[in-house]
């Protein structure tokens, strides 16, 4: 598995970028690596990184992107916060990631059994968890179909708010960054959810958060995220 460069970075589209993800989670279901030399990859990335995607994911220690994604150094962006919120720290980053460093796809990844969204079922509070764990309650509230026992003895209950909250901030992402907003209306970056199995492994991507304009979607626009 050869190490990105910026030739190959700039042939990958975001369509492309999303792939490349689905393959290596697939390799890592099964158990089948891609041959990579890592040190090699260190080398030849000294001078520069050409990373092709930027995940932002949970902080949850079997919850690692590049792992579960396949990757070597240099290819992907990995950012990682309890819970997979978004913040101004994490939106910037992401801006960097795309439009200085040619990242071509955002995706935020869930995760079943999450600590950090059974904290915030649980409206649990403790210190500076507290702020973090409310950029998850919207989640909690907007779920509707469980009438009872809604905390984190409730696993559906849990997987559902899991869910949304990845839903949630995709579409956060899309409005609260205008540079991130423009190059996703240019077809530039894409920006998809997506929720990974602890048991299994397997990343499911949501196909009602995928915002990729290309030519499987060519009338796509982030207005449609008005309406």
């Amino acid at each position: 598995m050869k190490t990105h460069t910026q030739e190959t970075q700039a042939q990958i589209t975001p369509r492309k970028a999303l792939e490349i993800l689905q393959e290596g989670n697939d390799r890592f279901i099964k158990n089948l690596k891609a041959n990579r030399n890592l040190l090699q990859q260190a080398n030849e990335t000294k001078e520069g990184q050409w990373p092709f995607a930027t995940i932002l994911s949970c902080i949850d220690s079997r919850t690692s992107a590049e792992l579960i994604f396949d990757q070597g150094l240099g290819d992907v962006f990995s950012v990682r916060i309890a819970g997979n919120v978004v913040n101004t720290d994490i939106l910037g980053s992401m801006e960097f990631a795309c439009k200085l460093a040619g990242s071509k796809l955002i995706v935020v990844l869930g995760h079943s059994k999450c600590g950090a969204i059974k904290g915030a079922c649980d409206h649990v509070e403790m210190g500076n968890l507290t702020e973090l764990l409310s950029k998850i309650q919207p989640a909690v509230y907007q779920e509707k179909t469980t009438k009872s026992e809604r905390s984190s003895k409730n696993a559906g209950f849990v997987e559902n708010v899991a869910s949304i909250n990845v839903k949630r901030t995709v579409k956060s992402i899309i409005e609260r960054s205008f540079i991130l907003e423009q190059m996703v209306e240019n077809g530039a970056v894409g920006v998809v959810g997506g929720m990974h199995d602890i048991e299994t492994g397997k990343v499911t991507f949501y196909t009602d958060v995928m915002y990729i304009k290309d030519d499987k979607n060519p009338k796509f626009s982030v207005a449609d995220l008005r309406h």
